[in-house]
C-alpha cells in the first residue's frame, strides 16, 4: 500500500497536467496558481475605472495570475465545446468566445461587460463543475440525457456527450479548472504532511545537483538487492497492534496520534471506491498501515520494490516509440533485476511448530507472493546417510512465489553450517550471493527503506561504476 502522506485534493494540486498542449500558456501545478483566479475576480469586480490597459496591465504584472486566467477561458471553452454535440450549441459558444476576444482586442471589455456579474458567474460555473466531477457515480447527464429525450421540446444546450465522463484526459480538465477556480490555499501549505513536504523538496533539489545521465534501462548496468534476515518482525500482528503498555496504550493507538494526518488521509483511500479496498480485510490494511512505519522486514522490502516500479516506467517510456517492441521484450528487461532476502532460518520456520516461527513464515511466503521480483534465500539442514552413517547435510537454497505457495529455483550444497564459519549475519549474506545477478550488487540492512521518487535515480548512481 502506497504511502498516506497526501490527500486525493493534495496530490491534484500538485500534479502537472497528463495532457498539456491544449492551452496557449505554460500549465504550472495548481498549487502555484492557487488563489490567483479568486484575487483576479475581485481585483474585476472592484474595479472602477472604463480602462482597459490597467487592469490588464495589473493582471499581467502577475505571470502566474495571466496564466491562470488563460488557462481557464482556453480550458472552459474546451470542456463546453467537447460536451456538446449539437452544431447551433456550439456556434453559441463560439459567438461568445469571439465577442470577449474581440472586445479585448479592441479595449472595450470593461465597457462591454459587467464586471459586478463576475461572482455569479463563478459560483455557478463552480457547481457546473462539481455536477460534472460526480458524473460517475450519479449518472447526471445520462439520467438528463434521457429525459430530455422523452421531452418533444426543443431546448438549447439538451444534447450532451455522455461519454465524456469516462475519458481520463476530459475529467483532467474539469478537475484542474475547478482546483484553479477554487482553491484559495497559500502554496507554501501544500502538502500539508511535513514529510512529504520535505521528499517533494529534497528530490527537486536533488536533481540540480550534478550527476551522469541515465541510459536507457536495457543498457543499464544490471544489479540486484541483497538484504541479511534472521528473525526480525516481517508483518506486527493483529494482537501486537492492540496490545497495550503499562500505560494502558496500544501501538496501533500510539501511530494514530503520532502521524494524525496520514491516519486521516489512509482512511479516506480505504473509503474511495475507485481505489478498490472495499473486498480487502480492514485488519489485514491496518497491519501493513503500522508495519511500514516500524523497523519491519515488509516495509524494506516494499521500499526496495520500487526499484522495480520505477524500471517498469522507465522501460515503457524508454519503448514509447518503438511500435516494433511488443510486452514481451519490455518484460524481459525489467525482470533482469531482482531482489534477494537471505532469511537464514526461513526452512526452518516453514517445519517449526512454533506460532511465531509459522507466522514469520507466512509472513515472508505472502511477500513472495504479493512481489514476485522477490527472491528468498535460506539455509536448509537436512539428514543424509552417507557411507551408511546419518549426517546433517546443508543446502543454500532459492525460492520464489508459486501460485500459492513457495517454488524451489536452485540448491547448492555446502561443506558445513555457514554460520558455524564466521559471524552469523556476514555469513548469511555470503551464502546468497551466489543467487545474485547482474554486475552490481546492493546491500541493505533490514531496518532500511527506500523512497519511490529516489528509485527513479538508480540508473544514474550505477553509471558512476
Amino acid at each position: 500500500m502506497e504511502h498516506s502522506a497526501t490527500l486525493e485534493r493534495e496530490k491534484n494540486l500538485l500534479l502537472v497536467p497528463y495532457s498539456s498542449g491544449d492551452v496557449s500558456v505554460v500549465q504550472w501545478p495548481p498549487f502555484l496558481l492557487a488563489s490567483k483566479i479568486p484575487i483576479a475576480l475581485d481585483m474585476a469586480k472592484d474595479y472602477k475605472e472604463r480602462d482597459d490597459a490597467d487592469l490588464f496591465r495589473k493582471i499581467k504584472n502577475d505571470d502566474f495570475m495571466y496564466f491562470a486566467i488563460i488557462e481557464c477561458y482556453e480550458t472552459l471553452r474546451d470542456v463546453l465545446l467537447g460536451l456538446l454535440l449539437d452544431d447551433g450549441d456550439k456556434k453559441i459558444i463560439w459567438q461568445i468566445c469571439y465577442e470577449v476576444e474581440n472586445s479585448i482586442q479592441q479595449r472595450r471589455f470593461l465597457r462591454d461587460f459587467k464586471m459586478s456579474g463576475l461572482p455569479l458567474l463563478s459560483d455557478k460555473l463552480d457547481k457546473f463543475l462539481n455536477l460534472l466531477m460526480f458524473l460517475r457515480s450519479v449518472g447526471f447527464l445520462e439520467k438528463t440525457h434521457t429525459f430530455h429525450q422523452d421531452d418533444k421540446r426543443e431546448q438549447k444546450f439538451e444534447r450532451v456527450n455522455i461519454d465524456l465522463s469516462q475519458s481520463r484526459s476530459w475529467m483532467e480538465k474539469v478537475v484542474r479548472l475547478h482546483l484553479l477556480l477554487t482553491v484559495k490555499e497559500s502554496a507554501i501549505n501544500v502538502p500539508t504532511n511535513l514529510e512529504a513536504r520535505r521528499r517533494i523538496t529534497f528530490f527537486a533539489n536533488s536533481l540540480f545537483m550534478t550527476m551522469p545521465s541515465a541510459p536507457k534501462v536495457r543498457n543499464m548496468i544490471s544489479f540486484s538487492v541483497l538484504t541479511p534476515y534472521y528473525r526480525e518482525p516481517v508483518l506486527y500482528s493483529t494482537e501486537e497492534l492492540n496490545k497495550e503498555n503499562e500505560d494502558g496504550i496500544t501501538t496501533l493507538f500510539y501511530l494514530q496520534k503520532i502521524y494524525p494526518d496520514e491516519w486521516k488521509n489512509y482512511e479516506e483511500r480505504i473509503r474511495d471506491p475507485k481505489l478498490g479496498y472495499a473486498n480487502k480485510d480492514r485488519s489485514e490494511l491496518d497491519r501493513q498501515w503500522v508495519s511500514y512505519r516500524g523497523q519491519t522486514l515488509a516495509r524494506t522490502v516494499r521500499g526496495m520494490m520500487y526499484y522495480r516500479e520505477t524500471l517498469e516506467l522507465q522501460c515503457f517510456l524508454d519503448f514509447a516509440d518503438d511500435n516494433e517492441t511488443t510486452e514481451l521484450s519490455r518484460n524481459r528487461h525489467k525482470h533482469l533485476k531482482f531482489y534477494v532476502v537471505s532469511c537464514q532460518l526461513y526452512g526452518a520456520q516453514k517445519k517449526s511448530s512454533d506460532a511465531q516461527d509459522r507466522s514469520c513464515y507466512v509472513n515472508i511466503l505472502n511477500l513472495m507472493l504479493t512481489y514476485p521480483s522477490l527472491r528468498v534465500a535460506y539455509i536448509d539442514e537436512r539428514e543424509e546417510t552417507v557411507n551408511g552413517k546419518a549426517e546433517k547435510v546443508y543446502y543454500s537454497v532459492l525460492v520464489k512465489g508459486g501460485e500459492k505457495l513457495d517454488e524451489e529455483i536452485y540448491r547448492i550444497k555446502l561443506p558445513g553450517r555457514p554460520t558455524e564459519i564466521g559471524e552469523g549475519k556476514p555469513e548469511n549474506q555470503n551464502h546468497a550471493i551466489i543467487f545474485t545477478r547482474g554486475e552490481a550488487l546492493q546491500t541493505i540492512d533490514m531496518n532500511q527503506d527506500n523512497y519511490f521518487e529516489e528509485a527513479f535515480k538508480m540508473r544514474n548512481v550505477l553509471e558512476n561504476f
